[in-house]
């Protein structure tokens, strides 16, 4: 039987990072806690609130981790993300700053057109995850992982300060909004009746300025953590609440924490930064190769581009993979043994399915185990337990392109 929980995966703090800093408008709370602007409405509301990377973020809600996480697959779920950093970046030589630091080709979007990049390091590591957003308000809009906030402000700064001083045109400004997810089939639907604009005109990874529900001046980008059709929403943190309690109006609407968002970005195959991907990981190594722009693997002018490039032509020693398997769940951590019982590889991220009934993970293993239906066992409770190599996303997509 499905067990009716999954244990939030927790980012880990990049090794000698100071405290964490995230998006801002926080409050100070209990423990040291950073506060969301919505941090009274998930209370309210009954959220059950732990701690996430330096913030107070609500677990589930009463309905609990199961039927939030079915009734988004279904539905529709609205999610507090506004402890993840918004960052402006300014000036006619931003885009070559943010591609001194990134592995995308920011140069090719189209006003209005974002990305997902990886900023890497000298050794080919990923740094963080972003996404990076070509603003038809002249300038770019990036979203980045709270757990990564001071390291990346430190080094976006630290770029941003030598171009500055040869003379360029660049320069950052921390947003105060709020960030809302608005994730599920109907959003678009539940979307459309407080937008002025025609949603079905914007696609997966489009983003518009617009007034939602009355409130103006929000970004809208269609994306999301869920694999569902879905969008994220900037708001200025004094109106947020006034937003989530318009959209939280609609019956089909439900709030939605922590452990349901793991698990939905886990059957959507996405990675969690500092679980599945971190400072030691590569994006050959971690499936992340369409991440890499055409022009930008042939100028070779990103950090870490010769090793990074190497592996892409002599092949990776160990690949990301997806798992399933029954019997006990998998953690992260669990080691991943091969025919003869030997180690191969480790699980980073797993938990039940609740959309499949069995449990789903992913995890890095030896590339000579990494094509799907390889056998192997996983090692639970010094009990060894089958699991199968599978593809992702364990179940499909549904990313909306306007036609």
């Amino acid at each position: 039987m499905l067990r009716a929980g999954c244990r939030v995966a927790l980012p880990r703090r990049p090794p000698g990072s100071a405290p964490l800093s995230g998006a801002g408008g926080a409050e100070a709370g209990e423990g040291g806690l950073k506060r969301t602007p919505l941090d009274a409405l998930h209370r309210s509301r009954g959220g059950r609130m732990v701690p996430f990377a330096g913030w107070s973020l609500p677990l589930h809600y009463e309905q609990g981790h199961l039927q939030s996480h079915l009734h988004t697959r279904r539905r529709c779920s609205l999610f507090d993300v506004s402890h993840m950093p918004q960052t402006r970046v300014y000036g006619r030589d931003r885009v070559r700053f943010i591609e001194s630091l990134v592995v995308g080709d920011i140069a090719e979007l189209k006003p209005g057109q974002g990305t997902l990049t990886l900023l890497t390091n000298e050794r080919g590591g990923i740094v963080d995850d972003l996404i990076v957003t070509n603003t038809a308000e002249d300038h770019l809009y990036v979203v980045s992982n709270a757990g990564c906030a001071d390291k990346d402000l430190a080094i976006m700064r630290g770029r941003a300060a030598e171009l500055q001083a040869t003379g360029s045109d660049v320069h950052l400004e921390v947003s105060d909004n709020a960030l809302l997810a608005l994730q599920g089939p109907s959003m678009a639907r539940v979307l459309q009746a407080g937008l002025p604009d025609d949603l079905a005109k914007l696609s997966f990874m489009n983003s518009i300025t617009t007034t939602v529900f009355g409130v103006p001046g929000c970004r809208v980008t269609r994306c999301g953590y869920t694999g569902e059709d879905g969008v994220e929403i900037s708001v200025p943190a004094g109106r947020a609440v006034e937003l989530a309690e318009q959209l939280l109006g609609v019956p089909e609407v439900w709030p939605a924490g922590l452990a349901a968002r793991d698990s939905l970005r886990l059957e959507a195959g996405l990675c969690l930064y500092g679980n599945d991907i971190d400072e030691t990981t590569t994006p050959a190594e971690a499936g992340l190769l369409w991440t890499l722009g055409k022009r930008r693997r042939a100028a070779m002018d990103f950090p870490g581009a010769a090793i990074i490039m190497a592996q892409v032509k002599e092949k990776p020693k160990r690949k990301r993979v997806g798992l399933t398997s029954v019997g006990p769940p998998i953690r992260p951590h669990t080691a991943i043994l091969g025919p003869e019982g030997t180690p191969v590889g480790t699980v980073t991220s797993g938990c039940p399915s609740p959309s499949l009934g069995k449990n789903i993970a992913m995890g890095y293993v030896e590339a000579a185990h990494s094509r799907a239906g390889t056998a192997l066992t996983v090692e639970v409770r010094k009990k060894q337990h089958p699991a199968l190599v599978t593809k992702m996303p364990f179940v499909p997509t549904q990313y909306y392109m306007a036609k």
